[in-house]
């Protein structure tokens, strides 16, 4: 698949000192791409530090080895080793290590200082509980589209998201890590042929949600230009909480420290190792971001609606399959395997994933979950209702909310299933939720994927490394992207592209107008729910 050659004029020099990394020829494009790994964008955030801000990284001496993978931040190795099985992903399954916060860097072989390519960071998702920096490897992007692709890692689970909701753990602690990342990318990158002025930030599920937040977040102003999101956004139900108080007390609980103090609770979980941290970070599907007033001033919702953001161009989208397949096998979802009763997805899906009161889970499935008797039909009811309430609607809703004169949003729909699932997964399933990231990352030319296959990974990668260079994702040999405004255009990725308009018309009206009017006719004159 790929050679590595270890070479000496591989050397480049960061703020903290330098680094020696490696080259790769790789087969498929027949190109070669010089990679850096491991590279540390912050100190160790171990003892004291666990639960704090990122601190700058030390400096060293001597050259420091970037040809191997780093450690993975803390998290249930074989609950990843499942879900990159099931997406036919091919990791590197490195050790786990709170001492986590490194980068990858990926660089077209000519580039070097003041090249000035365009730079594209990666931030991985997994529900902000699992993932790494070398999930997707970015060198065939790099080395097609003559762009520097950046991997990173931020803190995860407990360690990443823990919040007494005080000043003494205000939480997000994984959001800052990327800040953190993004800053070195500023002082740094240049040194690897990238350019500081044109950095798009792109990431995937809980990865668009972190993008989405950074577009909001004050912290991060000037430090990107661009932003890509896919099948996540900040407004994703689960993924940011207005209070930190229902897994604190949780996290209380599985660590027998004392919730009433922040104080003594902070210093209690500082004082567990990394294996009891891990237990207790296992007992959660997901540990939210917080409203902080920091990183995230207000809600999401409530930022995007006063126009409070970063008026940066954006792609956003959504696979035609997100509840397809990967996220209920995941989440030990029975719903496929039988019928099950409204009342049971009510208590079991809508309530605990997504916090959703009963009177409001009930309207959505009389819309969704007609009687029926044929589990075919039943199952694709379902998947339709989990994909639009946690995925399509909330990225429409950022689109409408975003789009603008200085803040241009090209929107697409994935509808390709990859010919590597055949075996794999059910015929029924579609474009499942992570099935864009094989051609994202342009895995079709790996060996794997049909010419058709290969071509729509080329597009899709052209895209959006046009969309890196000139906020514009369109350019030559490739049918026109129009922006997403008024009349509701978007791109439909599939084998043949084609131009749409008004994604999911029907379900839009009932989740902004018809949900919201029944709700209001339902609560008492004080009551307000928020969708």
């Amino acid at each position: 698949m790929k050679k590595w050659h270890h070479a000496d004029d591989l050397i480049r020099t960061t703020e903290s000192g330098q680094i020696q990394g490696t080259q790769i020829s790789i087969k498929g494009i027949d190109k070669v791409v010089n990679v850096f790994l491991g590279i540390p964008f912050a100190k160790p955030p171990v003892g004291a530090l666990r639960f704090s801000p990122p601190q700058p990284p030390d400096s060293w001496s001597n050259v420091r080895d970037a040809t191997t993978f780093p450690p993975m931040c803390l998290q249930d190795v074989a609950t990843l080793e499942k879900m990159t099985r099931t997406m036919k992903m091919n990791i590197p399954l490195t050790a786990i290590s709170e001492d986590c916060l490194y980068l990858n860097i990926y660089v077209p072989d000519h580039a070097k200082e003041g090249t000035g390519l365009p730079v594209m960071m990666w931030i991985h998702g997994g529900g902000l509980i699992l993932g790494s920096a070398s999930m997707c490897d970015g060198s065939i992007l790099s080395a097609s589209q003559n762009v520097v692709v950046v991997t990173i890692q931020y803190r995860l689970g407990v360690l990443g998201f823990f919040s007494t909701g005080d000043e003494h753990a205000p939480g997000n602690w994984g959001y800052l890590d990327q800040v953190a990342a993004l800053r070195w990318v500023q002082k740094n990158i240049a040194h690897f042929g990238g350019d500081p002025g044109r950095v798009t930030i792109f990431g995937e599920s809980a990865g668009g949600t972190s993008v989405a937040s950074h577009v909001l977040s004050p912290m991060s102003k000037g430090l990107f230009h661009r932003a890509i999101m896919e099948s996540g956004v900040a407004i994703l139900p689960g993924l940011i909480s207005s209070s930190s108080e229902m897994v604190m007390n949780i996290i209380a609980n599985l660590s027998a420290c004392d919730g009433h103090s922040s104080a003594s609770m902070v210093q209690c979980l500082r004082s567990k190792s990394e294996g009891e941290i891990l237990a207790i970070t296992k007992h959660f599907k997901i540990i939210p971001g917080i409203v902080d007033g920091q990183f995230l001033p207000k809600h999401p919702e409530e930022l995007l609606a006063t126009g409070e953001f970063h008026h940066v161009p954006s792609i956003i989208g959504v696979n035609n399959d997100e509840y397809g397949w990967i996220i209920p096998v995941n989440m030990d979802d029975a719903v496929f395997k039988e019928k099950m009763d409204k009342e049971i997805i009510q208590s079991s899906v809508l309530s605990p994933l997504l916090g959703l009161s009963p009177e409001l889970g009930h309207l959505i499935i009389e819309e969704y979950l007609r009687d029926t008797e044929d589990l075919a039909e039943y199952r694709a009811q379902l998947q339709e209702m989990m994909g639009d309430l946690m995925f399509v609607i909330p990225a429409l809703k950022q689109a409408k909310y975003q789009h603008g004169p200085r803040s241009p949003v090209y929107f697409y729909e994935f509808q390709h299933r990859p010919s590597i699932f055949k075996d794999v997964k059910p015929d029924f399933v579609k474009a499942d939720h992570g099935d864009e990231l094989l051609f994202v990352f342009g895995v079709p030319f790996l060996g794997e994927g049909t010419e058709e296959e290969k071509l729509l990974s080329h597009r899709i990668m052209s895209y959006w490394a046009n969309f890196a260079r000139h906020g514009d994702p369109n350019g030559a040999d490739l049918i026109r992207w129009p922006v997403y405004d008024q009349k509701e255009e978007y791109l439909q990725l599939n084998l043949q592209l084609s131009v749409g308009k008004s994604l999911r018309k029907d379900k839009w009206e009932f989740w902004t107008k018809t949900l919201p009017q029944k709700m209001k006719e339902s609560q008492p004159e004080n009551a307000r729910v928020e969708l």
